[in-house]
């Protein structure tokens, strides 16, 4: 009988445990309820959605059908979907080739200088804050015929660009443009990092004989791996869902140079109204850039433990 008393003892004090627990936290819980329901809501249903509007051959007037694989049979097929693939994989590249390094070169000078460090950051930054609206006016005003950048290439000689009808410039336009405007971000995490670094290394280099793109090569860039290799992760996955600035400046043109593939995805679903195909095009998305997230936070964490 004691046996019985003593072993019913913890069983019953469960129950008050998490009852101790649960009003201990309760409000904790009931300020993360909404976002949790937002999220729920707004992002993980729309994603199962597209997953099961994949199968589908979706009407909204006579209803929807049942098609299995149709859908993505439809996009191995479909040579637009290729040439979309290209153009991302392009512009992912060019991205990386003219923009990766621009914020990493910027916030070195700028951590080099010896005064006016505080302009220069401001400066660097100002062009992040620049409404879209301002930012693609402003773009297509230099990148006219007879705009200021073909205005300087004439007075230098140079036979003028067409920047947005040439198709071996459109994209590259595109990505110098983002360049410029979205550099800003990027370098204000490198700078964090580069503030970072111990005075004391920079001395013993400088001690050493060290120069300044010795202490840059040997000092601060390896100081900085960790964040260098998780923007390039971070900007491979935003770059892959490359959409608004090829949207808004050229429609996905000229002949279809600038068309990527969630440009393709919108034309798909608001213009062919082919919202199954579109849905699949999604899946296909969203698991590479599950991928890709992954790698990221594998990379992120490597980072963290490494810090």
């Amino acid at each position: 009988m004691n046996q019985t008393t003593v072993s019913a003892r913890p069983l019953a004090a469960e129950p008050s445990r998490a009852r101790g627990r649960w009003r201990r936290y309760f409000w904790g819980y009931a300020f993360v309820l909404p976002s949790v329901a937002i999220f729920l809501v707004f992002l993980w249903m729309p994603i199962v959605k597209g997953i099961v509007f994949s199968f589908y051959h979706v009407d909204f007037v006579k209803g929807n059908s049942y098609v299995g694989v149709d859908n993505y049979k439809y996009i191995f097929k479909d040579p637009d979907v290729w040439k979309a693939v290209k153009n991302t994989l392009y512009y992912m590249g060019l991205c990386i080739v003219i923009g990766f390094w621009v914020p990493i070169l910027f916030a070195i000078s700028i951590s080099e200088l010896k005064r006016f460090q505080g302009f220069a950051r401001i400066a660097a930054y100002l062009p992040y804050v620049v409404p879209v609206v301002v930012l693609y006016g402003l773009w297509r005003w230099l990148y006219d015929p007879v705009g200021p950048f073909n205005a300087t290439l004439s007075w230098l000689g140079i036979t003028p660009i067409n920047f947005m009808t040439d198709t071996r410039w459109s994209m590259i336009s595109i990505v110098i443009m983002e360049t410029w405007q979205q550099f800003g971000s990027a370098l204000l995490i490198y700078l964090a990092a580069i503030m970072s670094i111990p005075r004391d290394w920079y001395e013993a280099a400088e001690i050493d004989g060290a120069g300044v793109w010795s202490r840059i090569w040997h000092v601060t860039l390896p100081s900085i791996r960790n964040q260098i290799a998780l923007l390039f992760m971070l900007q491979l996955i935003g770059t892959s869902q490359g959409f608004q600035s090829q949207f808004a400046m050229l429609d996905g043109g000229p002949n279809n140079t600038t068309l990527t593939y969630a440009l393709y995805i919108v034309r798909n679903a608001f213009n062919n109204f082919n919202y199954g195909v579109a849905s699949a095009l999604g899946v296909l998305m969203f698991l590479v850039l599950g991928v890709l997230a992954v790698i990221q936070h594998r990379i992120s964490g490597r980072g963290g433990n490494a810090a």
